[in-house]
């Protein structure tokens, strides 16, 4: 797997833990070795441009993903001989903006930072939460995850 992970911020974070358990999903979900993702950790602006030009909506949010890939949960495809890497795309997570929800909602930053990526993750790799199955399906698959990453969420 290759993850490439940029730290274009400030606040404190873990990159090579991030980087490690990106990589830990990628593999706990069957996707071979040539499979690139890329994590960006990003300041409250840059988010607050990338929440307004993409999801036209106001402010930063705290995770963002964008699939390059239409991809089915659970049927990762087979890498082709020859062919370059999968890259499945692009997750954004602005650290101050983690801080700020995991406080109001009384968890460990890390815990949670750990949490949404995890979930944007899978957003790369097909879950998705616009109705109740889907959501559920996520939600669970998210809990397997960070059970197997020994963060389990309370």
């Amino acid at each position: 797997m290759n993850v490439f992970l940029s730290d274009e911020q400030g606040h404190p974070a873990d990159g090579e833990s991030l980087r490690a358990s990106a990589a830990a999903v990628l593999a706990a979900e069957g996707y071979p070795d040539e499979t690139e993702v890329a994590v960006y950790l990003v300041d409250a602006i840059e988010m607050a441009g990338y929440n307004k030009r993409f999801m036209d909506r106001e402010g930063p949010t705290d995770v963002l993903a964008f699939p390059t890939e239409t991809l089915t949960p659970g049927e990762p495809p087979r890498p082709v001989p020859g062919e370059p890497p999968l890259n499945l795309g692009d997750v954004f997570l602005c650290p101050v903006e983690v801080a700020r929800r995991a406080a109001e909602e009384s968890v460990a930053y890390d815990d949670f930072i750990h949490l949404l990526l995890v979930h944007g993750m899978l957003h790369l790799l097909g879950y998705e939460h616009e109705d109740d199955t889907a959501a559920t399906a996520m939600e669970r698959r998210e809990d397997e995850l960070l059970e197997a990453l020994g963060r389990p969420w309370p």
